[in-house]
C-alpha cells in the first residue's frame, strides 16, 4: 500500500475515547439541560404577556434544547454498550433531532439577536400586533430547518440488519461525489454558520453604535446595554458551541467520505471533529444560562420572595377551593 494511504481502522479514531467522550458529554448535558429548560419554559410562559423582548424565539430556543435533551438518554445507552436495539427509524430519528436542535438553536439565536437590536433601536414600532409576527417567523424557522436537516440522515447508510446495529456517527457516509460534497459542505456552512453569525455581529456593533449616541436618555441607554448584554451572549454561545463545529465539519466530511489520503491527517479529523460536536451539543445547557443573565423576568421569577409570592399564592388558592368543596349542600 502506497505511503500516505488510508488503511482501513488504522486511520481512524479510537473508538474507545469517542465512545466515553459522548457518554460523558451526554451525561454532564442530561441533568442541567433538562431541569433548565423546562423552568425556561415555565417562566416564559408565565411572562409571555408581560415582556416583548423575543419571549417567542426564548420558547422556541427551549423547545429546540429539550428535544435533544430528552433524546440524551438514549445516546448514552448507546455509546455505553456499543449496540443500538432500538431500531432503524429511532437511530436515525434521533441523529436527526440532533442536527435539527443545534440549527433551530443557530436560528432562534439570531432572531433573539435581531429582536433586541430592533426593540432598542426601534421602540415605538413594536406592539403586540407586531409581536405576533414572531408566531410565524418561528414556524418559517422550524419548516426550513427541518427541511435543510433531511440530508444528514439521508446520506448515511445502515445496511445493518442484526440487533447489535450500529448508529449515530458510527454510521457509513454515502458517496455523493466530490461537487456534489462541496456544494453541500458549502450551502451548510454559508446559511447555517457564516450568515447567522455575520448577523450577530451586525447587530452587536449597530447596538454598541446607538450606545455611543449623544441624545440617548438613562432609560434607553439602560435597555440597550441589556439588549448589547443578550445580543453579546448569543455570539458567545455561537463561538463557544458552534464555531469549532462548522471548522471542522467540512474536513470531517471529506475524511468520511474517504476523499482524504493521508492517514495522520484522517484520524486527527476523525478525533478533533467529535470533541467539536460534544461543544456543540452544550449549547443545551448554556441557553437557559443566557435567560437568566440576560432577561430581567427570568431573574426576577426564579427570585426567592417571587418564588414564595408564588407558593402563598397557591397555598391561598388551595384553601379557598377546601372550603368552598367542604361546604354541606343545601
Amino acid at each position: 500500500m502506497p505511503s500516505g494511504a488510508v488503511n482501513g481502522s488504522d486511520c481512524d479514531a479510537d473508538a474507545k475515547f469517542l465512545n466515553y467522550l459522548y457518554a460523558i458529554t451526554y451525561t454532564i448535558i442530561l441533568v442541567p439541560g433538562l431541569i433548565g429548560n423546562v423552568l425556561a419554559l415555565w417562566v416564559f410562559y408565565a411572562y409571555i404577556r408581560e415582556t416583548k423582548r423575543a419571549v417567542i424565539f426564548m420558547i422556541n430556543l427551549a423547545i429546540a434544547d429539550l428535544a435533544q435533551v430528552l433524546s440524551l438518554p438514549l445516546r448514552i445507552f448507546y455509546y455505553l454498550n456499543e449496540s443500538w436495539p432500538f431500531g432503524n427509524f429511532l437511530c436515525m430519528f434521533c441523529f436527526y433531532l440532533k442536527y435539527v436542535n443545534m440549527y433551530a438553536s443557530i436560528y432562534f439565536l439570531v432572531c433573539i439577536s435581531v429582536r433586541r437590536f430592533l426593540y432598542v433601536i426601534y421602540p415605538f414600532k413594536f406592539n403586540d400586533s407586531k409581536r405576533n409576527i414572531d408566531v410565524y417567523i418561528s414556524i418559517t424557522g422550524w419548516i426550513a430547518v427541518c427541511l435543510s436537516c433531511l440530508p444528514f440522515p439521508l446520506l448515511r447508510a445502515n445496511n445493518n440488519t442484526t440487533t447489535n446495529e450500529k448508529c449515530f456517527m458510527d454510521l457509513p457516509l454515502k458517496d455523493i461525489g466530490v461537487s456534489n460534497s462541496i456544494m453541500t459542505i458549502t450551502l451548510a456552512e454559508l446559511f447555517g454558520f457564516a450568515t447567522p453569525l455575520l448577523i450577530v455581529v451586525y447587530c452587536s456593533w449597530k447596538t454598541i453604535v446607538s450606545l455611543r449616541e449623544p441624545h440617548s436618555i438613562a432609560h434607553d441607554l439602560g435597555e440597550k446595554k441589556k439588549a448589547l448584554k443578550m445580543i453579546l451572549t448569543c455570539a458567545v454561545v455561537f463561538l463557544i458551541c458552534f464555531a469549532p463545529y462548522h471548522l471542522s465539519f467540512p474536513l470531517h466530511f471529506l475524511a468520511k467520505a474517504d476523499k482524504i489520503s493521508s492517514c495522520s491527517q484522517r484520524k486527527a479529523i476523525l478525533t478533533l471533529h467529535p470533541v467539536a460536536l460534544s461543544l456543540a451539543s452544550m449549547n443545551s445547557c448554556l441557553d437557559p444560562i443566557i435567560y437568566y443573565f440576560t432577561t430581567d423576568e427570568f431573574k426576577r421569577r426564579l427570585s426567592r420572595q417571587d418564588m414564595a409570592d408564588s407558593m402563598e399564592l397557591q397555598m391561598y388558592c388551595n384553601k379557598v377551593f377546601a372550603k368552598k368543596n367542604s361546604r354541606p349542600e343545601l
